[in-house]
């Protein structure tokens, strides 16, 4: 059994893995995690490392491999592999792997026909998600367990993680997202954009994927997350 940081650590640094090859530095892991120093880093990779869950390769400098996951989180990561964008976290510089997409994005084909609830701001955050316009079919191997909606993207602000201005975007329902993920968040009951979600101490952070954008930080009781990206189609 992980305690709930221990939870927050493997997983991050599991999707820093995945996403760039490159495990996160202690400053990093520290910040995600809102810790006030390293040490409790340290500590925290020891006892992933003395539970199996991950070792540190010798003779290589912030060299952690993940051995395994635990079954709590597992639902979340299948999730989270369907979508692996071509360039992923802007604030890093990396570049994963490409995204699952779908060529166009008409209603014909086999497939899962999911609603499509109106725009979402990939920019400044825009009015509130509209109600359903139309439907669109998804492949099943695009969704995971729950509900799903889509929403048209507009604006440029999540470029560097592969989501441009005119897409698709997929997203399962969900009331809570791990740091690090790409969610819908609604602000101030009034505004929906998406972004990047962090923690930073008590506040919320939603961070863009282009360095034209900030960071904007707002109170926990201001953003309400409702619902984590989990693939888009790209009409070509």
């Amino acid at each position: 059994m992980l305690t709930r940081k221990q939870h927050e650590l493997l997983l991050f640094i599991h999707e820093r893995l995945k996403e760039s090859g490159i495990p996160p530095s202690f400053d990093e892991m520290k910040e995600a995690l809102d810790l006030a120093s390293k040490s409790g880093i340290h500590r925290l990779i020891t006892a992933l490392e003395e539970r199996g869950f991950i070792r540190r390769l010798p003779n290589r400098a912030r060299a952690l491999e993940v051995l395994r996951l635990p079954d709590s989180i597992a639902p979340g990561l299948n999730a989270a592999r369907k979508f692996s964008p071509s360039v992923i976290e802007g604030s890093l510089g990396k570049r994963p792997a490409e995204p699952s997409r779908v060529a166009g994005n008409d209603d014909s084909g086999s497939g899962i026909s999911i609603p499509v609830m109106g725009r979402i701001a990939a920019g400044v955050p825009i009015d509130a998600i509209q109600h359903r316009t139309h439907s669109i079919s998804v492949p099943p191997e695009m969704l995971s367990g729950g509900d799903h909606y889509a929403l048209e993207v507009r604006g440029d602000s999540m470029i560097e993680a592969g989501i441009l201005d005119g897409d698709t975007v997929i997203i399962r329902n969900a009331n809570t997202a791990m740091p690090g993920e790409i969610v819908v968040a609604l602000v101030d009951d009034q505004e929906a954009t998406l972004k990047r979600f962090r923690r930073k101490g008590a506040s919320i952070a939603l961070e863009a994927a282009n360095p034209a954008y900030e960071t904007r930080i707002y109170g926990p009781d201001r953003v309400r997350v409702q619902g984590k990206l989990v693939g888009l189609i790209r009409r070509y």
